[in-house]
């Protein structure tokens, strides 16, 4: 696991200084407040109501999958308070993992584009740990993952992180069933085991867990997670080198919307995303032109539009040509 989350991790360093040296404005949040938050050691995670079933609901179905005997896991965001946490989103490892029973690599590259959107409405949310489960009864990190986990928990805020571990072996133990221990949320045979390691920790300690209502802010993202899995390289290479570009998920047609401001104008190339084609549109005041760049490839596609569309502004030609002159 140590190497997806090592690339989202760094990755979510980048966005941030990206934003605080790109943006004219910067968002308050980016702003050092007048006394530094003093963050003291967890005392518990709190998990908001959607995230809790998420984590029930895609782990019971994993377990009915053709990957079931494999291990699968979730990147968690949410906000860091003075001494808990609160989980608001969880990110797939997604289809394109590298999984086997006794190990996950996070597709990081997809994480990393779904942080985006979600950031978008809550520029606090920020990587709080990560979530992923054992086969058996292994309830507890293993020496693997404690490795893995040491070299980074101390780029998080609080330089301390959330771990929890699912397993399928909610029976009594020592007597007491799963659902009894403060650290340990179940749900039947399910259950996950949740920990804190904090930067120079020797071992993971125990943390209890509580559930409040809440969203899961990447819930949306799920159901359209092969299509983000599918664009992912080129929509992070373009919003590296893009300014704005927005992001949308239009739930009743399972397609994701990209935004790319075009310059100097109020006109957007739109980009809608489904899981078997990929269309272009030019909003134009109000009004859709339909474009066929003709290139396979999005990223190129996009920039071969902006090409276009700038090579018009200077020709001061209309916008409605451009469909016909691709």
């Amino acid at each position: 696991m140590l190497r997806g989350l090592l690339t989202t991790t760094c990755r979510w360093l980048q966005d941030w200084r990206q934003e605080l040296l790109g943006d004219r404005i910067p968002a308050p949040e980016l702003f050092s407040p007048a006394a530094p938050r003093r963050y003291r050691p967890l005392q518990r995670v709190v998990l908001a109501s959607e995230v809790a079933q998420t984590l029930m609901d895609d782990f019971g179905s994993h377990r009915n999958g053709p990957r079931g005997d494999e291990e699968v896991g979730w990147v968690l965001l949410g906000w860091r308070e003075e001494d808990e946490v609160m989980v608001l989103a969880t990110l797939p490892a997604g289809a394109d993992r590298e999984a086997g029973v006794a190990h996950v690599h996070f597709n990081s590259t997809a994480q990393a584009v779904a942080s985006r959107i979600v950031r978008q409405g809550d520029r606090r949310l920020g990587i709080v740990g990560v979530v992923h489960t054992h086969p058996g009864s292994l309830r507890h990190p293993s020496e693997g993952d404690y490795q893995g986990d040491s070299l980074w928990v101390g780029r998080l805020r609080g330089n301390e992180g959330v771990f929890g571990i699912g397993t399928a072996d909610g029976k009594p133990a020592n007597g007491k069933p799963a659902s009894e221990a403060e650290h340990i949320q179940a749900k039947g045979e399910l259950c996950f085991s949740w920990y804190a390691l904090a930067e120079g920790d020797r071992r993971y300690r125990r943390l209890p867990v509580t559930v409040a209502d809440g969203p899961d802010l990447a819930r949306p993202l799920h159901p359209i997670w092969e299509t983000l899995e599918q664009h992912a390289d080129a929509l992070d290479g373009l919003c590296r080198q893009l300014a704005k570009v927005t992001f949308d998920v239009l739930k009743d047609e399972l397609t994701l919307l990209a935004r790319v401001p075009v310059l100097d104008t109020r006109n957007a190339l739109r980009i809608v995303m489904r899981r078997d084609r990929v269309e272009f549109f030019l909003d134009c005041d109000g009004a859709l032109i339909s474009i066929d760049p003709q290139e396979a490839q999005l990223d190129r596609a996009v920039f071969l539009v902006l090409a276009e569309l700038a090579r018009k502004r200077c020709a001061t030609e209309p916008c409605a040509d451009l469909a016909g002159k691709m």
